[in-house]
């Protein structure tokens, strides 16, 4: 298994986020633990897999945004 293992500022500075961004707002809502992240031997220092944020961050960019109507259709902008 070949993975890149990122820390936090590491990661950061790929993506152009702040680390404390990452840290406060995309772990755990964004990031999920055992597929973007994991803690080595139980402890509390994180690495990301930067292969499995890269995938999802490409297939977030091409869902197409819109807004749901009331008779089932969606209204793009």
């Amino acid at each position: 298994m070949d993975a890149t293992y990122l820390t936090t500022e590491e990661l950061a500075s790929r993506i152009r986020y702040d680390a404390r961004t990452i840290r406060e707002q995309l772990k755990d809502s964004v990031l999920l633990e055992g597929t973007h992240y994991l803690r080595p031997f139980g402890g509390r220092k994180i690495l990301f897999i930067w292969e499995a944020i890269e995938r999802d961050m490409h297939l977030a960019s091409k869902r197409e945004i819109g807004v749901p109507m009331a008779a089932g259709g969606v209204c793009r902008g």
